[in-house]
């Protein structure tokens, strides 16, 4: 079956402005152009765009996704199979958080009671699906499973208090960190003290710490353009700056 752009964006529930840019963009062609000018879309783009769309929904560019699907080892089949997956992990995100909101309901109701832990464990779940989502790959490859899943479990166990303790210090790593910066000392006493401030960080997620580690998370900050981005949002050369403090300070730079 054929669609035109109102029909295919009828069908899919998008405009015919963002079908004509997918196709400006190069992202979905149209299978031709009849005789009167209109853009006509065959089977073949009507699953690109549920591909396109299905991406779109996990968050992920327009650029990220054009390279995806226009890739010749582009595989449809496990395309579907991978967003499904993913789908499955956000119903199991979402439906904590539903739960989590319906015992809250309750509470405020007086028809339970309800532990400061159980208050937020769909806010942690969501805190660790972001971040597997965003580092969970480099991770693993780095550490290994066990430490990672061992980290989420602390995560898990968190309680309020430590969750407040832990968003301080981060705060502190920062502000530290920013100070240290201007100092231009890895060596200096600000720059070890946010190294200190860093390490007291970690502990509330890796399940044991080791000088190793932390210098190789360290390097991962200058290796990784995401986490180079994060630090240097500020002021360019923190990331780098932090690695060669976490180097002096855990003795692994010599």
């Amino acid at each position: 079956m054929e669609y035109t752009v109102q029909k295919l964006g009828s069908l899919a529930g998008v405009s015919t402005r963002t079908l004509r840019y997918y196709d400006e963009i190069g992202i979905l062609k149209p299978a031709r152009i009849n005789s009167s000018g209109y853009r006509i879309y065959g089977q073949e783009e009507v699953n690109r765009l549920q591909q396109i769309l299905f991406y779109r929904e996990l968050g992920v560019s327009l650029d990220s996704i054009k390279e995806i699907v226009t890739a010749p080892a582009f595989d449809g089949a496990a395309a579907l199979r991978e967003h499904r997956q993913k789908l499955l992990e956000k119903k199991t995100q979402l439906e904590l958080l539903i739960a989590n909101v319906d015992k809250t309901i309750a509470l405020t109701e007086g028809r339970i009671k309800m532990t400061d832990k159980e208050k937020f464990e769909g806010f942690k779940q969501k805190m660790i699906d972001e971040n597997e989502k965003k580092y969970g790959k480099e991770i693993r490859e780095k550490y290994g499973n066990d430490t990672v899943e061992k980290s989420n479990a602390k995560v898990k166990n968190m309680t309020q208090e430590d969750h407040d303790k832990v968003t301080k210090l981060a705060e502190q790593v920062m502000i530290t960190l920013a100070e240290a910066f201007k100092t231009g000392d890895p060596a200096g006493e600000t720059a070890q003290r946010a190294v200190d401030l860093h390490k007291q960080w970690l502990t509330f997620y890796w399940s044991e710490y080791s000088k190793e580690a932390h210098a190789g998370l360290g390097q991962m900050y200058v290796d990784d353009e995401r986490f180079t981005a994060y630090y240097d949002k500020e002021q360019p050369g923190t990331a780098a700056f932090l690695r060669d403090a976490i180097l002096i300070y855990t003795g692994m730079g010599k």
